[in-house]
């Protein structure tokens, strides 16, 4: 079924089922944050662009919107490379 046709589903009941594992999770989110900002920096370190990374993330999770996710594992992700095989040395002629 296509992600734009998927039934509604009641809020009340997604928040009952949902509520504590949602929680935990921007509990859990909140203390890595916590740590990150108490880290410090090596001396000449580039900026690192995990960290952009994470940031865009949360941006784009404030912005009520259907396709979060996808938005959010597009961010974590590379690009598709259709000569992958070839770049990671796995020929097409190879089996495991």
């Amino acid at each position: 079924m296509a992600m734009n046709h998927m039934p509604k589903r009641n809020l009340t009941a997604v928040l009952d089922r949902d509520f504590l594992e949602i929680r935990a999770k921007i509990l859990e989110l909140a203390a890595s944050l916590d740590r990150l900002d108490r880290a410090t920096e090596p001396p000449g370190a580039h900026p690192d662009r995990r960290l952009a990374q994470i940031r865009l993330a949360l941006e784009v999770l404030s912005i009520p919107e259907p396709s979060r996710a996808e938005t959010v594992q597009r961010i974590f992700s590379h690009d598709y490379d259709p000569q992958w095989h070839e770049t990671f040395g796995l020929g097409l002629n190879q089996r495991s």
